[in-house]
């Protein structure tokens, strides 16, 4: 794209052409075959704790899913649902007729595409070029994101002669052997630092569970220049929005005590540190990050959905999909540290990328950490496996720059797994998360700071100073027992906006410190679960609705008293503001 100030700089919405505006190929559904569905239908597997929602483990194998590898995801699944849900699928291609065409090689074109309200993006290979039409046929690609959609939305192109056109932008001419290079500058460009990162993982420490690498220390170093991997393979961790690829500048898979302390990641191109498989005690701190093309940090584990997996290459998965659901056997990272750590401008290729992101993992603990300038949610939980994760004490903010949806925090739940991590002993439940004294700005897409979405469940917010949004607490399609309590929420919309829940598994919602813009508290929950909040309202008055509104209303404190509020919350010493 166009970018005044280069891939570096996010230019939100803009620096795209406009995919509304386009003639997209719709999916070709019969491109890999008929995908085989499987769902888990034993009793003991049974999360019963919605009513129709989420209960059952359940996949897809193959069919459009076959982008993926291995080629399984829960959006080819049978009846998968949730927000917007239906099966995944991406368009074939698209009729564009450039201001710059037609291309002399537009068959050498790569597309950047981004879902239809921008959840994710994808990048496509053209396979074939109808010169005449303009109709680029995707080939490669389609695989960057778990969400699907019939067409494309906001999209630029690369690797074409003819949009070199803008100072920054570069041409390599693969046929001649030529680097072109629209020079940002006057007098001739510099000549000897041109870097062309090749090798894609930098440190790799590879064991396995019974044969772990134990205590390797990674202090002080510098890493920079890993190649591109956004058209790697990528596999779908969960039924979270998230697809993932195994690639990272430092890799680690089969260690215990792995430490990456004091290090700096910066200008990368595809993720920074990926702690996947068997992980135990892995800490991650006093490091920065900036400039990745990927993730920051990411902890990934598996469970047996194929008889294969390329993250296990050569070793034969037994009781595959069967074992799908089952995550007692260990091949996950737990007890992951985050801490102390500094990381901004992530996500420049791939956009469904945060500072960490955690799938079929457990027990992670994200503290004391500073995060800002991310294209989606700053902190990702695709999934409810497990359980026992803690994030406290971090700043996060300017997340969602370039999408819509989420806030400094998001999660997920929409398949239910197997593991000891609550009880000890095997469960479907999993163990409470905490956050608290966290302070999160939800400044560019406020859709609330702590996203509970699709199913999630067992969150315990508390004690955090969180700003702006549509609202303070949020659950749908399905969430349950989720508490927010004694919180600071400034400058959102509404109180609270929660679903239907069973008996047993009822949301809170107390003690909260509330500034509203507006005078309408959201949903009403019964007295026992809804008390002692302090609404804020310009009017000083919320509008009829349940009986006493679980607290008292009065009209919008000073900016001062605010924040003094939040910095008692944080354990921070009071201030005065002098105007």
């Amino acid at each position: 794209p166009n970018m005044p100030q280069g891939i570096e700089v996010s230019c939100g919405y803009g620096c795209m052409i406009d995919g509304s505006k386009e003639t997209w190929i719709g999916p070709d559904f019969q491109k890999f075959g008929n995908v085989t569905y499987y769902t888990d239908n034993s009793t003991k597997h049974y999360r019963n704790t919605t009513k129709d929602w989420f209960n059952e483990y359940m996949i897809g194998v193959g069919g459009l899913c076959s982008v993926y590898d291995p080629p399984v995801s829960y959006w080819c699944s049978e009846h998968p649902s949730g927000g917007g849900a239906f099966a995944f699928r991406t368009p074939s291609g698209v009729i564009y007729k450039s201001p710059n065409g037609p291309y002399e090689h537009g068959e050498d074109a790569r597309f950047f595409v981004w879902r239809p309200a921008r959840w994710a993006n994808w990048m496509f290979d053209v396979a074939k070029y109808d010169k005449e039409r303009n109709n680029f046929t995707f080939g490669r690609g389609g695989n960057q994101g778990a969400r699907g959609e019939n067409k494309g939305g906001d999209f630029f192109i690369e690797n074409v002669m003819e949009e070199l056109d803008y100072p920054g932008e570069f041409f390599f001419d693969k046929r001649t052997e030529k680097l072109y290079l629209f020079h940002n500058g006057t007098g001739a460009p510099p000549t000897d630092s041109i870097v062309v990162p090749q090798v894609k993982v930098l440190v790799n420490i590879t064991g396995t569970q019974w044969k772990p690498v134990t205590g390797l220390q990674l202090k002080g170093l510098h890493f920079s220049a890993s190649g591109p991997t956004y058209m790697m393979p990528h596999g779908v961790p969960s039924a979270g929005d998230w697809a993932l690829d195994r690639y990272s500048a430092v890799f680690m898979q089969g260690t215990q005590h792995t430490l990456i302390d004091n290090c700096t990641f910066q200008r990368l191109e595809g993720n920074a540190v990926m702690v996947s498989g068997y992980n135990r005690w892995a800490t991650i701190q006093h490091s920065d990050f900036a400039y990745l093309g990927g993730n920051a940090v990411v902890a990934w584990g598996y469970t047996n959905e194929t008889s294969s997996d390329p993250g296990r290459f050569g070793v034969a998965l037994a009781n595959a999909p069967q074992a799908g659901v089952d995550g007692t056997d260990g091949e996950h990272p737990v007890l992951t540290t985050v801490q102390n750590c500094l990381a901004r401008e992530i996500g420049l290729y791939e956009k469904q990328s945060s500072f960490f992101v955690q799938a079929k993992s457990a027990e992670s603990r994200i503290l004391s950490n500073v995060f800002f300038n991310g294209p989606r949610a700053g902190i990702n939980m695709n999934d409810g496996f497990g359980g026992g994760d803690e994030i406290a004490y971090n700043l996060v903010f300017s997340t969602c720059r370039e999408s819509g949806d989420h806030g400094p925090f998001n999660s997920w739940d929409r398949q239910p797994f197997l593991t000891t991590v609550r009880t000890g002993e095997p469960s479907m439940i999993m163990q409470v998360r905490a956050i608290h004294h966290n302070f999160f700005i939800d400044n560019y897409s406020p859709q609330e700071d702590v996203d509970n979405d699709d199913g999630s469940c067992y969150y315990v917010t508390h004690d955090n100073f969180l700003v702006y949004g549509g609202q303070a607490m949020k659950n749908d399609f399905g969430g349950h027992d989720n508490h927010h309590y004694d919180n600071v929420d400034a400058y959102v919309d509404r109180a609270l906006g929660v679903c239907d829940t069973i008996a047993g598994h009822e949301d809170y919602f107390f003690g909260n410190y509330v500034v509203m813009r507006g005078e309408t508290v959201g949903t009403c929950l019964p007295e026992r679960q809804m008390y002692k909040n302090r609404y804020f309202t310009p009017s000083g008055k919320v509008q009829e609705g349940c009986h006493g509104y679980g607290g008292e209303v009065s009209k919008t404190p000073s900016d001062a008293e605010i924040l003094n509020q939040a910095k008692k919350k944080l354990g921070m010493p009071e201030i005065s503001l002098v105007v």
